[in-house]
């Protein structure tokens, strides 16, 4: 079976967090010179699990047993954001995450991110089953539109779905590009090369050209 572009764009997005992951996860990455590192890990994240909730999920639940699987894909995504919020505070120096293992914490994200994975891609076969060409293809547009703009730090304890959700993440990105800022905290919108927006999927929906690499 060929894949669609939202097949495409959910294994981009899961590589490109794992690759970001292994910097965010070394011994060293709590110096001050390397804490961009876990911030760009931790943007990135937060942004894709804010989009998906957004575009992906009114989809979801349209599916057969559809609740079910849209409490699990937020159950799952809760405790990632809670460890990505320990792993931030670790590296930073909050006083009330500083009790725990960085080992329990990076072995926590792993696996959330492995089942995190496995979610997203059973989902995107059972859509693709229900979803045609032109269907996909505007979802997965949607999604990378919606990662744009999505909150760039966790927020677990906020509405994830429905129209609170929406709602939620749209205040939260106001509210984390004030905190970013006035912190000065690296995110990914002060990187000249942005994961996403720059990326061969991004250009390929859009149909944009390529820019020239430089060697």
């Amino acid at each position: 079976m060929t894949s669609s572009t939202l097949d495409m764009a959910l294994g981009y997005e899961h590589e490109r967090i794992r690759e970001l992951a292994v910097p965010a996860g070394h011994p060293a990455a709590a110096h001050p010179d390397r804490r961009h590192r876990t911030d760009w890990f931790y943007a990135i994240a937060a942004q894709h699990l804010s989009a998906a909730e957004d575009v992906l999920l009114p989809q979801v639940r349209r599916l057969p047993d559809g609740p079910a699987l849209v409490a699990q894909y937020v159950g799952n995504a809760k405790s990632l954001e809670r460890c990505l919020r320990s792993l931030k505070g670790r590296q930073y120096g909050d006083s009330r995450v500083l009790h725990l293992d960085p080992h329990d914490v990076l072995r926590a994200i792993d696996r959330l991110l492995t089942e995190h994975e496995r979610l997203e891609t059973d989902y995107c076969r059972q859509l693709s089953d229900q979803l045609d060409q032109h269907e996909m293809n505007s979802l997965t547009e949607r999604l990378v539109e919606a990662e744009e703009v999505a909150p760039t730090r966790a927020h677990p304890n906020s509405p994830h779905t429905g129209r609170a959700g929406r709602l939620a993440h749209r205040m939260w990105r106001l509210a984390d590009n004030a905190w970013d800022s006035a912190e000065g905290r690296v995110v990914p919108t002060k990187y000249h090369v942005h994961p996403k927006r720059d990326s061969a999927l991004s250009h390929y929906l859009y149909g944009t050209p390529m820019p020239p690499t430089d060697r």
